[in-house]
């Protein structure tokens, strides 16, 4: 892939977010997108590897549209500023309902390549099977805590939007109640492409989804029972 093509292309959509150029540019887009799906479709492969459940995902489903859905939001640019996708079973990469664990990643215009994998802000019914799955298997939530490869890869579990107090229905004295008040379960890094050489990317990207295959397995044995917040 043409990293250097890609992030250049980018870094010129996030300076000039309009169809007009959008159209004008859409030859480059079309050329960048299928090297991205190429990217997408080795990632598969690579992550089938150690995760038989995302093996025959469908790459065009896993990659998410430029286009960005601006009817609710202040920023009204119609175009995403990165190339990004989220590898999960069944081709489920916004599992809204059921909620699950995802691989994903993303290039920005900086030269900026940041993957990761676990549940974003999960809908409520799962939001709460997984803190009763911290739980009744804290023992097994610390191992994950704990493995080696997560940490030196990705550090902890992020605490974007981290509750004050316990949610309703946990003891502030649960073992893992700091846990508990996240209402994301993920873990990424960030990588600076400019320093690193492209034909590496597949494998590096696969490498460290390896390493939080201890936190996707132990969150897909959550048991998911509809209940109520």
């Amino acid at each position: 892939m043409h990293l250097r093509d890609l992030t250049q292309f980018l870094k010129e959509l996030s300076e000039n977010n309009n169809r007009p150029w959008f159209i004008m540019n859409k030859p480059r887009y079309d050329i960048l997108r299928e090297e991205f799906l190429e990217v997408v479709t080795q990632l598969i492969v690579e992550l089938g590897k150690f995760d038989p459940a995302v093996k025959f995902c469908n790459p065009k489903k896993a990659m998410f549209r430029i286009n960005r859905d601006v009817r609710f939001a202040n920023d009204k640019s119609p175009y995403k500023t990165r190339f990004s996708a989220a590898i999960a079973p069944n081709d489920m990469r916004r599992p809204s309902k059921a909620g699950g664990p995802t691989y994903y990643m993303q290039i920005d215009g900086a030269g900026h390549l940041l993957f990761g994998a676990g549940e974003y802000m999960p809908p409520p019914p799962r939001l709460r099977a997984l803190r009763q799955h911290m739980v009744d298997d804290a023992a097994g939530f610390g191992k994950v805590l704990k493995n080696k490869r997560l940490r030196a890869t990705f550090g902890d579990i992020q605490n974007e939007g981290k509750l004050m107090r316990p949610p309703k229905g946990f003891a502030a004295d649960a073992e893992h109640i700091e846990y508990i008040k996240l209402k994301s379960f993920f873990v990424w890094t960030e990588v600076d492409l400019k320093l690193n050489q492209p034909e590496l990317l597949v494998g590096q990207i696969a490498s460290g989804m390896q390493d939080a295959f201890a936190l996707v397995s132990w969150m897909r044995e959550t048991k998911d029972e509809p209940v109520e917040e």
